[in-house]
């Protein structure tokens, strides 16, 4: 008899990834619920702050682009 395997732990490339999709919201409920049982909450706050700071930025400098134009 083989033991049972621990669940995987989810990586920072999983994490950010889960955010991302969440981001356009697209995502599959069995993916959803994968991510849920192996992701670490504070991963994903953490990361998806990032997200929302790199997007706002990215914002910031469209706008002044086009401003400045």
């Amino acid at each position: 008899m083989t033991a049972p395997q621990a669940p995987q732990k989810g990586s920072l490339w999983r994490t950010a990834r889960a955010v991302g999709w969440s981001f356009f919201g697209v995502r599959k409920n069995s993916a959803f619920q994968d991510d849920v049982s192996k992701l670490n909450p504070l991963h994903i706050i953490a990361v998806g702050l990032i997200a929302v700071m790199l997007f706002v930025g990215g914002l910031i400098l469209v706008v002044r682009w086009v401003v400045a134009s």
